[in-house]
Protein backbone atom coordinates (compact mmCIF):
# COMPACT_ATOMS: atom_id res chain seq x y z
CA UNK A 1 0.00 0.00 0.00
CA UNK A 2 1.07 3.02 -0.89
CA UNK A 3 1.24 5.56 1.65
CA UNK A 4 2.72 8.99 -0.19
CA UNK A 5 3.45 9.39 -3.66
CA UNK A 6 7.46 9.17 -5.10
CA UNK A 7 9.42 12.30 -5.25
CA UNK A 8 8.69 14.56 -7.72
CA UNK A 9 11.32 14.13 -10.21
CA UNK A 10 13.11 16.76 -12.37
CA UNK A 11 14.79 16.18 -15.71
CA UNK A 12 17.53 18.39 -17.49
CA UNK A 13 17.67 18.78 -20.90
CA UNK A 14 21.12 20.00 -22.89
CA UNK A 15 19.59 21.83 -25.31
CA UNK A 16 20.97 23.34 -28.31
CA UNK A 17 18.83 25.64 -30.47
CA UNK A 18 17.03 22.74 -31.67
CA UNK A 19 13.51 23.38 -32.18
CA UNK A 20 12.80 19.73 -31.26
CA UNK A 21 13.89 20.33 -27.91
CA UNK A 22 12.00 23.14 -27.29
CA UNK A 23 8.89 23.34 -24.53
CA UNK A 24 6.89 24.21 -27.58
CA UNK A 25 8.09 20.19 -29.68
CA UNK A 26 6.30 18.82 -26.79
CA UNK A 27 2.85 20.99 -26.78
CA UNK A 28 3.02 19.58 -30.61
CA UNK A 29 3.90 16.09 -29.24
CA UNK A 30 0.96 15.79 -26.81
CA UNK A 31 -2.22 17.18 -25.59
CA UNK A 32 -1.96 20.47 -23.73
CA UNK A 33 -2.93 19.22 -20.20
CA UNK A 34 0.29 16.25 -20.91
CA UNK A 35 2.91 18.78 -22.49
CA UNK A 36 2.22 21.45 -19.78
CA UNK A 37 3.01 18.46 -16.78
CA UNK A 38 6.18 17.31 -19.08
CA UNK A 39 7.28 21.23 -19.34
CA UNK A 40 6.71 21.85 -15.78
CA UNK A 41 9.45 18.66 -15.06
CA UNK A 42 12.00 19.79 -17.23
CA UNK A 43 14.72 22.18 -16.24
CA UNK A 44 15.40 23.47 -19.05
CA UNK A 45 19.47 24.19 -20.01
CA UNK A 46 20.33 26.17 -23.35
CA UNK A 47 23.71 25.77 -24.36
CA UNK A 48 25.74 26.86 -27.52
CA UNK A 49 25.61 23.96 -30.42
CA UNK A 50 29.48 24.66 -30.73
CA UNK A 51 31.80 25.23 -27.90
CA UNK A 52 29.42 23.81 -25.16
CA UNK A 53 30.46 22.10 -21.89
CA UNK A 54 30.02 18.26 -24.14
CA UNK A 55 32.64 20.16 -26.15
CA UNK A 56 35.20 20.42 -23.31
CA UNK A 57 34.23 17.18 -21.74
CA UNK A 58 35.18 15.41 -25.27
CA UNK A 59 38.60 17.43 -24.98
CA UNK A 60 39.31 16.39 -21.48
CA UNK A 61 39.32 12.84 -21.63
CA UNK A 62 41.17 13.10 -25.03
CA UNK A 63 43.54 14.38 -22.78
CA UNK A 64 42.92 12.13 -20.26
CA UNK A 65 43.15 9.05 -22.24
CA UNK A 66 46.84 9.91 -24.35
CA UNK A 67 48.26 11.52 -20.56
CA UNK A 68 46.97 8.39 -18.30
CA UNK A 69 45.19 5.79 -20.33
CA UNK A 70 47.94 4.85 -23.15
CA UNK A 71 49.00 2.08 -22.04
CA UNK A 72 47.74 -1.32 -21.23
CA UNK A 73 45.87 -1.03 -17.19
CA UNK A 74 45.30 -4.80 -16.14
CA UNK A 75 43.11 -4.28 -13.22
CA UNK A 76 40.24 -2.28 -12.74
CA UNK A 77 41.03 -0.99 -9.26
CA UNK A 78 45.17 0.06 -11.01
CA UNK A 79 42.97 1.87 -13.94
CA UNK A 80 40.81 3.81 -11.14
CA UNK A 81 43.87 4.46 -8.71
CA UNK A 82 45.51 6.06 -11.74
CA UNK A 83 42.57 7.94 -12.95
CA UNK A 84 41.93 9.08 -9.75
CA UNK A 85 45.88 10.30 -9.18
CA UNK A 86 46.04 12.16 -12.76
CA UNK A 87 42.50 14.03 -12.06
CA UNK A 88 44.07 14.50 -8.78
CA UNK A 89 47.45 16.36 -10.31
CA UNK A 90 45.19 18.04 -12.77
CA UNK A 91 43.18 19.81 -10.37
CA UNK A 92 46.29 21.07 -8.47
CA UNK A 93 47.94 21.96 -11.00
CA UNK A 94 44.42 24.40 -12.46
CA UNK A 95 44.23 22.57 -15.88
CA UNK A 96 42.31 24.86 -17.91
CA UNK A 97 41.20 24.46 -21.83
CA UNK A 98 42.72 26.96 -24.20
CA UNK A 99 40.34 27.88 -27.09
CA UNK A 100 42.08 28.88 -29.92
CA UNK A 101 38.48 30.27 -31.91
CA UNK A 102 39.16 34.11 -30.94
CA UNK A 103 36.45 36.62 -31.48
CA UNK A 104 38.22 38.23 -35.11
CA UNK A 105 37.80 34.17 -36.20
CA UNK A 106 34.45 34.09 -35.17
CA UNK A 107 33.04 36.87 -36.73
CA UNK A 108 34.38 35.90 -39.91
CA UNK A 109 33.11 31.81 -39.72
CA UNK A 110 30.01 33.30 -37.94
CA UNK A 111 29.13 36.56 -40.68
CA UNK A 112 25.86 34.25 -41.52
CA UNK A 113 24.22 34.57 -37.84
CA UNK A 114 24.83 38.34 -37.62
CA UNK A 115 22.65 40.85 -39.35
CA UNK A 116 23.49 43.03 -42.65
CA UNK A 117 23.54 46.58 -42.26
CA UNK A 118 22.40 47.50 -46.22
CA UNK A 119 24.20 51.21 -45.81
CA UNK A 120 26.81 48.96 -45.53
CA UNK A 121 26.45 45.99 -48.04
CA UNK A 122 26.37 48.08 -51.45
CA UNK A 123 23.13 46.82 -52.08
Amino acid sequence: MLTSPPPRSLFWSKTTLANIHSKASLYEAFPAAEARRLVERFEWRYTPKHGSWLNLAESELGVLSSQCLDRGIPEKQILVEEVAAWEQDRNANHAKANWHFTTPDARIKLKHLYPVNLTESGD
